[in-house]
């Protein structure tokens, strides 16, 4: 026997997620703000990389800022403040990822005019976040060469749903045996053309050019407004 009343339920709850995510993706565009949406399984290294890259465009001047998605605890939100940039975290208590609701309400207070670029850190979940438009500028799909080269083909849906890869931890991939032309040639298959940028936090390799690449996105949101 179907469940229409379910799907009805489901179908109802992300419209309104969808109407909120558009209203502040307009306000975000108008006030010039690059939001990146950051996407990953748990243990990806995305937390490492997003105070980096806090760190970073601050020390070049760049007004920066960042909302964090964990079940529980605000352990991301106190590292991400060693950046210097404004963290806000969200505690979902279970829910595995973030609705656009939630970034609405934890806007409040914060002055988009000022700021040129906000970065969001879902929850750590490769499922659940593909459904649910933050109204973002851009999706990163965060991979890391400790998760194997296969992740795009098990999990397609955020592929298909991101703007641009980030291959994590490279300075890891020969001690787990990585297969970098495999893993390229996997996200291919799954997004064809999607950019993919390969970074290693901890000794800096690729960091400069992910870097560039929000820059460069950040001024093409520009010259669209």
């Amino acid at each position: 026997m179907s469940q229409p009343r379910i799907l009805q339920v489901r179908t109802k709850i992300l419209k309104a997620n969808d109407e909120t995510a558009r209203e502040m993706r307009r306000r975000f565009e108008a006030a010039g703000v690059l939001v990146v949406n950051m996407v990953s399984s748990p243990g990806s290294g995305k937390t490492a990389l997003l105070e980096e890259t806090l760190t970073r465009l601050r020390t070049r001047g760049t007004s920066v800022a960042a909302i964090v998605g964990d079940l529980e605890t605000d352990n991301d939100a106190r590292r991400l403040a060693r950046s210097g940039a404004p963290v806000r975290q969200i505690e979902t208590h279970g829910l595995c990822h973030l609705e656009a609701a939630m970034i609405d309400e934890h806007l409040a207070g914060w002055d988009l005019a000022g700021l040129e670029m906000l970065f969001i850190e879902n929850v750590g979940n490769l499922v659940c976040p593909t459904s649910w438009d933050l109204g973002e500028s851009v999706r990163v799909a965060l991979l890391s060469v400790t998760e194997g080269e296969d992740k795009p083909l098990k999990y397609p849906g955020l592929f298909n749903t991101s703007d641009l890869a980030v291959i994590t931890k490279t300075d890891l991939a020969d001690a787990v045996g990585f297969d970098r032309t495999t893993a390229l040639a996997n996200i291919e298959r799954v997004r064809p053309g999607m950019p993919v940028l390969e970074v290693a936090t901890r000794t800096g390799t690729g960091i400069d050019a992910w870097i560039d690449e929000l820059l460069l996105r950040r001024s093409s949101l520009l010259r669209r407004g």
